[in-house]
């Protein structure tokens, strides 16, 4: 596989301008808003999983005008205290699938929230959540749904919905809300970035091979989906091309990540022709927290695999002071609150 994009120095060196909106802050100042605003609260249903070590809660989560998102809360079972939370998004066209299928985590000793992502849910995993909002005029995929407008465009909706799980995580008796990291892979990174952007007071990021950085680069660069859907979408409609690019700005993880404060680890794989490399090193150069950095210099957009998981574990579980959080069985009263 040849390299699809810039040398790892000349990525080193990179430092894009972007174009930023004056109103960035405030457009998303009212969109949170407006979600905390819709009210409704967060559901938690246990399920059976099949697995003994692991209790699982089937989530539905009000998100975008408190439009009910779902997921999956795995707790390790025995836990006797609070405990850190890794909240997961997940990659383009994935789904939250069935509850025994991602469970690292609540393996690891650790809460894991899974949300699942509107509309999407049709490759490895099967989504549950519909996306209620139709717009016409889009090539196939997300990027340029409701590209007309910032407030109309699609990953808007799941932006909100991605910090409303963060807000779930932290309200709920089985998370301590100081220890939450926010990560994915692909779209999930980018999710992660542009959350941690937006939620204060995270303990952690872990970006993996981020999607949604620096999308004007990625439209011009990228040699296979999702980014091409924008170049696609361009080619048919040659006069929106400002438009476009306006709408998704206030859309990109790399923009939204300079104001991230939180310590970070990132991944990326510089053979990458899905989220090219030099993409993802704008969010990293940007990225207002402290950060790490783990480059697979042989790898396209699977990056580190199980490799870069383990990395992942060390790291959070450094992030949150011990490697191990479960001790004694759980007693009743924590057990009750949970399930209530």
């Amino acid at each position: 596989m040849p390299l699809t994009d810039l040398t790892l120095a000349q990525c080193l060196a990179l430092r894009p301008e972007l174009d930023e909106p004056a109103d960035l802050d405030a457009f998303w100042d009212r969109t949170l808003r407006t979600a905390r605003a819709a009210g409704g609260s967060p559901r938690f249903t246990p399920v059976d999983s099949g697995l003994t070590r692991i209790t699982t809660y089937d989530v539905s989560v009000p998100g975008f005008a408190g439009e009910p998102v779902r997921g999956w809360l795995h707790l390790p079972a025995g836990a006797d205290r609070p405990l850190g939370c890794v909240v997961e998004f997940l990659g383009y066209g994935r789904g939250r699938g069935l509850p025994h299928e991602q469970v690292l985590w609540a393996n690891a000793g650790h809460a894991h929230l899974i949300m699942d992502t509107r509309g999407q849910g049709w490759s490895t995993a099967g989504g549950d959540t519909p996306d209620t909002v139709s717009l016409n005029g889009d090539v196939p995929g997300f990027l340029t749904r409701g590209v007309d407008s910032p407030d109309h465009h699609y990953y808007r909706r799941v932006y909100t919905d991605a910090v409303r799980f963060v807000d779930a995580a932290r309200a709920h008796p089985a998370v301590d809300p100081d220890r939450v990291v926010v990560t994915g892979h692909s779209q999930g990174g980018g999710i992660a970035l542009a959350v941690a952007g937006l939620v204060p007071g995270l303990a952690g990021v872990m970006p993996d091979t981020p999607f949604l950085c620096d999308i004007r680069r990625g439209a011009q660069v990228a040699g296979a989906p999702p980014y091409t859907e924008i170049a696609d979408y361009l080619s048919l409609y040659r006069d929106r091309t400002e438009t476009v690019l306006t709408t998704l700005s206030y859309v990109d993880a790399a923009l939204l990540a300079a104001r991230a404060t939180a310590p970070s680890l990132f991944s990326i794989a510089m053979m990458d022709d899905i989220c090219p490399p030099s993409t993802c090193f704008a969010a990293y150069h940007r990225y207002g927290g402290t950060k790490d950095l783990r480059v697979y210099e042989f790898n396209g957009h699977e990056g580190g695999g199980g490799h870069h998981r383990r990395e992942q574990l060390t790291w959070v579980r450094a992030l949150f002071g011990s490697s191990r959080e479960l001790d004694d069985p759980v007693p009743p009263s924590l057990h009750d609150l949970r399930l209530a």
